[in-house]
C-alpha cells in the first residue's frame, strides 16, 4: 500500500462516531496526514457534539458538524440539501484522499449514510470537490444477520494492531460513552476495508449500478 506519505485527507461521514467505527483505526494509524473530519448531523447535540470534538484531538484530526435532521423516522432528504451541507462544512475543496460511507450504507440500514456517500460521490463527479481517490467503507451485515463485517474483497483491507484497536474502542466506549454491551462497542471492527476509485466516472457508474462493484 502506497498511503503512508503525508495526504490533506477529508473523512466526511453522517454522524459523530463514524469516523471511528469505520475509520478510526486508518485515522489512526496515518498520524502525518492532515486531516479533517465533517460529521453532518448533530452539530446541535449538547451531548454528542462535544464528544465528537475529544475525540477529534485524539485523532489527531480537525473537524466541523452540520446539523441535517437526523430524527429517528429518517424522512430522505433531497440529495442537493446533503450535498450543500456538504460543501458548506469542508475547508477546502481539493484533496489527495476523500473517505466516506458506502452508497447502501455499513448496515441495515441509514438513509443518512446512504446519501452522503452519493452526495460525495456526485460532487466529485461534477467538480464540485476533487481528490486522487476517493475510497468508501465496505462492510455489510447480512440483513442484520450480524455486526458489519469488512469486506474481504475491498480494494483496502487493513487489520489493525491490538495497540491501535483498543485505542479506537476507548474513543467509542471512553470518550463516547457507549456501553460496553451496546451496538456500537461490539460492532467496532478489528478490520477496516475500503473501496478505491481514482476517477468520478468509474464511482458515479458505481453508484448508478446499485454499488455492485465492476
Amino acid at each position: 500500500m502506497n498511503e503512508i506519505k503525508p495526504k490533506n485527507v477529508a473523512v466526511i461521514v453522517a454522524h459523530p462516531d463514524d469516523e471511528t467505527l469505520w475509520v478510526g483505526g486508518t485515522i489512526l494509524s496515518h498520524p502525518t496526514w492532515n486531516c479533517f473530519i465533517v460529521s453532518v448531523c448533530r452539530g446541535n447535540d449538547t451531548e454528542r457534539a462535544p464528544k465528537f470534538y475529544e475525540a477529534l484531538k485524539i485523532l489527531n484530526a480537525k473537524g466541523t458538524m452540520g446539523t441535517l435532521d437526523d430524527s429517528p423516522d429518517q424522512k430522505p432528504l433531497d440529495i442537493k440539501i446533503v450535498e450543500q451541507v456538504i460543501l458548506d462544512l469542508l475547508p477546502a475543496k481539493n484533496y489527495h484522499l476523500i473517505i466516506s460511507h458506502n452508497p447502501s450504507g455499513e448496515y441495515t440500514r441509514h438513509i443518512r449514510h446512504e446519501e452522503v456517500s452519493k452526495a460525495v460521490i456526485k460532487l466529485w463527479y461534477n467538480k464540485k470537490i476533487t481528490t486522487d481517490k476517493l475510497w468508501t467503507v465496505a462492510y455489510k451485515d447480512g440483513k442484520r444477520e450480524y455486526y458489519p463485517r469488512p469486506e474481504k474483497d475491498a480494494a483496502i483491507y487493513r487489520t489493525l494492531t491490538k495497540r491501535t484497536w483498543k485505542r479506537k474502542y476507548s474513543i467509542i466506549t471512553e470518550t463516547y460513552g457507549f456501553e460496553k454491551n451496546s451496538w456500537e462497542a461490539k460492532t467496532t471492527p478489528k478490520d477496516e476495508a475500503f473501496r478505491q476509485f481514482t476517477n468520478s466516472f468509474t464511482a458515479v457508474k458505481w453508484l448508478n449500478n446499485g454499488g455492485v462493484y465492476l
